[in-house]
């Protein structure tokens, strides 16, 4: 498979369902549009939290006869989910769902799903043909470095992989050299973890004297988090495999939405024939145009357990249906690095933790470890960045420190228009994670 996607030869790579995934799009216009009045009909009958919104509204399910009618129906948020927990939501009795799962509730009450045995089918198809995207095939062994438990990540990736072919490690979270050991003795051919904690693998190995160019890996699987463009390529490079990102969230499924295939580094084809997407103004709630920046809203086609109408992700994307080269006529989003929600107003100014990525990507002399602090300092917004340095810039000199910091500083700012604080840190000195990568530590709510 690396073979041929080095030498562009995207269509001669496997496809999981190649039926589905390289339908005619009148053809899968046609089969969403089926699958949307039987779920809009169904969801109207069994949730009673969306039967009031719609008639509320004056809409019945027999108004949807277009796709673009989707717009008749209410949008769905967090809060929805949080005010009806635990099962307000559900569409079925308890007996027949199989599986619970929730988000980690980092912030109020957290958000249960539950799944039915078609549910689960579903999410292990649109898992299967994700990997298979990713250049992963029947017969690789897989190691799971997400945690198991109510996030689903790690159950989500596990089923999918399963149901393709592969072996799974179940090896969990946390414990890195267990981890890098595992690769060794077992011949792990695939990674599953979140980028940064990647990272850590891969540095921790190299503290260690492992070999990654030698290693048996062949493939990253990265999730739960963005992966910026320069952390995937450094990761590439250090740890000599294929890094891939998928996207998905607890509330329409999990991950399984969208996959990156070996053709498109930078975007991801998402399941139509299970997700109807709509790319929408975060303000108004109006359509985009295709192409343009907008925030996703997904309307999945075929839940049982909870279904869920137009859930609006927060998630920044653009989206074509272009042609794609490995063969597959699913549309494509753009890699989510930014949200509605994690957009920094600065002294009147927006910032975007993904505008501080990039600048710090093309500073040779810093890591992709970084974190932003926000506070307040005499009744004014300030903003610092810590940036970590790689062993070979460190320097003796101070001179030599404070040029180097003040040149970081310029560069964010011509970016970012607002003056920003840089620290440079220590290599090793931003903490790694297991999970998620907190980059943001807003204290300004602390300030008093």
């Amino acid at each position: 498979m690396v073979a041929a996607a080095e030498a562009g030869r995207f269509d001669e790579l496997p496809l999981f369902d190649p039926a589905v995934e390289t339908m005619p799009r009148a053809q899968l216009r046609a089969l969403q549009l089926a699958k949307l009045k039987e779920q809009v009909a169904y969801t109207y009958q069994n949730v009673a939290y969306y039967r009031h919104r719609m008639d509320q509204m004056g809409v019945t399910p027999e108004d949807i006869r277009t796709l673009e009618d989707i717009r008749k129906l209410p949008f769905t948020d967090k809060n929805a989910l949080r005010d009806t927990y635990p099962y307000g939501m559900f569409a079925v009795d308890l007996d027949d769902i199989i599986e619970l799962h929730a988000s980690s509730g980092t912030t109020g009450t957290p958000i249960v799903v539950g799944y039915t045995r078609a549910d689960m089918e579903v999410w292990s198809d649109c898992i299967a043909r994700l990997v298979q995207m990713a250049g992963v095939v029947p017969g690789d062994i897989a190691q799971m470095a997400f945690g198991y438990g109510m996030f689903t990540g790690g159950f989500g990736l596990h089923y999918g992989l399963q149901k393709l072919g592969c072996a799974m490690i179940p090896a969990g979270s946390g414990n890195t050299e267990r981890h890098i050991k595992m690769i060794e003795d077992y011949g792990t051919t695939v990674l599953i973890a979140t980028p940064s904690y990647a990272m850590h693998i891969c540095e921790v190995g190299e503290r260690l004297g492992y070999d990654w160019e030698r290693s048996s890996l062949r493939v990253g699987l990265f999730g739960g988090e963005p992966c910026p463009p320069a952390l995937k390529a450094e990761l590439e490079a250090r740890m000599h495999i294929v890094c891939t990102d998928n996207y998905g969230l607890t509330e329409v499924m999990g991950p399984g939405v969208s996959g990156e295939c070996l053709a498109h580094r930078f975007q991801q084809h998402i399941a139509e024939d299970h997700f109807l997407f709509e790319v929408v103004d975060p303000e108004t709630g109006a359509p985009v145009a295709e192409g343009e920046l907008g925030e996703l809203v997904l309307t999945p086609l075929d839940k049982q357990g909870i279904p869920v109408l137009r859930y609006r992700t927060h998630d920044l994307t653009r989206v074509t249906t272009e042609s794609c080269a490995c063969g597959r006529t699913h549309a494509r989003m753009d890699k989510v690095r930014s949200r509605c929600d994690d957009m920094l107003i600065i002294r009147g100014t927006n910032v975007f933790p993904s505008q501080i990525e990039d600048v710090l990507a093309g500073i040779d002399e810093v890591t992709p470890h970084y974190r932003i602090i926000v506070e307040t300092r005499g009744g004014m917004d300030a903003l610092t960045i810590e940036t970590e340095l790689r062993p070979e810039k460190m320097s003796d000199s101070f001179a030599q420190m404070e040029q180097m910091r003040r040149a970081i500083a310029d560069k964010l700012k011509s970016t970012l228009l607002v003056g920003v604080d840089v620290r440079l840190v220590e290599p090793g000195g931003i903490e790694r994670t297991a999970g998620k990568a907190k980059h943001i530590d807003d204290r300004r709510h602390c300030d008093a």
